[in-house]
């Protein structure tokens, strides 16, 4: 199979989660919605079941959901109503829904409520802790992800065994290896990486088994890896922001030779950047991870007044090679909206340049970030030549 084949066979699972999910049906096997973030879909894994990641779609309007959602709700959460709603969703068998930001709260109790009144089905409710690193916080951590379990064993109709959970966690890490090892190859070979296909290997992760997803990634990395040096003469970029899977935006960045060396993207890089211990009581490896996550928007930063990931954006921008960063912001995400102007204050302390791109899912017209993604490139390709 060629490189390109690969990545046919990628996007055909990121772009038609609805296939995938009919034929593990097909298969015998329950599935498992899992809203953003850092739900543990370990759990559900080793309950024998399929999670599919819900971030949204590009390829539907918001009717439903706006009689539940306030107006000013970002286009992720209110398409993941949408789509429970308009029966998309309907084989799955429950909907893990988590709460690490303003709008996730009430939004979770709106699937709650939604799905109570329409007989769907089960919804289980997460709240990660934001003192998520002192023993208390762990505790906590392990206590939601008790009650998780317990109703992940009730849908599965089995326990999730110690051994299973165990096994799950290695399955995870060597898939979040490998994700971590296709992001910097991608990096060093965008002639043989687009965007466009960059972000079709990544996204396919949320709706294939991590064992059958791991090892098509693994054939494909060892592919990257026999490659020649690469000898890319265009702009090399930082990415950052919540989610950024729009095929028509990211083609503009390869129309005009704009190459990711990296990304601080949550739907990318920040889901599989740290991993869970191996040795010891899986639960508490569970929450051991989510407290050694870090530089993210979304999570209290205890070792500073403010949110030190502007700093770490701009490291990646001089650790990979890069001349620029292109911030993907989400429109009405109060998160990145409050952490912007602190971010911007170190690109530009850094003389890093960067452009800031407004998007959610429902745009169609790109016309204007087309526009905007050409001046920047010919800016920074000005001041290499």
């Amino acid at each position: 199979m060629s490189i390109q084949q690969h990545f046919e066979a990628f996007a055909k699972a990121a772009n038609h989660p609805d296939e995938q999910l009919k034929a593990y049906k097909a298969q015998g096997k329950k599935a498992i919605g899992v809203m953003p973030y850092y739900a543990p879909e370990e759990l559900v894994f080793a309950a024998g079941m399929v999670p599919m990641g819900m971030w949204g779609t590009n390829k539907k309007n918001i009717k439903e959901a706006k009689e539940y959602c306030a107006s000013f709700y970002c286009s992720l959460a209110q398409l993941d109503l949408e789509m429970l709603l308009d029966g998309t969703l309907d084989d799955l068998d429950g909907v893990i829904m988590t709460t690490l930001c303003d709008t996730l709260r009430p939004m979770s109790q709106n699937i709650r409520v939604s799905m109570a009144k329409l007989g769907k089905m089960p919804t289980i409710f997460l709240a990660h802790p934001q003192n998520r690193r002192p023993e208390y916080g762990i505790q906590y951590t392990i206590s939601q992800y008790r009650n998780v379990k317990e109703q992940l064993e009730e849908i599965a109709g089995a326990k999730i065994t110690d051994e299973a959970l165990k096994n799950a966690i290695k399955v995870y890490n060597q898939s979040r290896a490998e994700r971590r090892r296709f992001v910097k190859l991608a990096g060093e070979h965008p002639e043989a990486v687009s965007a466009v296909n960059r972000s079709a290997v990544l996204k396919a992760s949320y709706f294939m088994l991590k064992d059958e997803y791991t090892e098509a990634l693994k054939t494909l990395n060892d592919e990257l890896e026999a490659l020649p040096k690469s000898d890319w003469k265009g702009v090399r970029v930082v990415t950052s922001g919540i989610i950024c899977d729009n095929p028509d935006l990211l083609q503009i960045l390869d129309d005009n030779q704009i190459a990711i060396a990296m990304d601080d993207v949550a739907h990318e890089s920040r889901s599989f950047r740290t991993d869970a211990p191996e040795e010891g009581d899986p639960m508490r490896a569970l929450a051991q991870q989510f407290a050694d996550l870090d530089y993210e928007v979304l999570l209290y930063d205890e070792a500073s007044a403010q949110n030190r990931r502007a700093e770490y954006v701009a490291s990646l921008v001089r650790d990979y090679n890069a001349q620029g960063v292109v911030v993907f912001m989400q429109n009405f995400c109060d998160p990145e909206e409050m952490e912007y102007p602190s971010l911007r204050q170190e690109l530009d302390k850094q003389n890093i340049r960067h452009i800031r791109l407004g998007i959610d899912h429902q745009m169609r017209d790109f016309g204007q970030a087309k526009t905007a993604l050409q001046a920047f490139a010919d800016v920074i390709a000005d001041e290499m030549a």
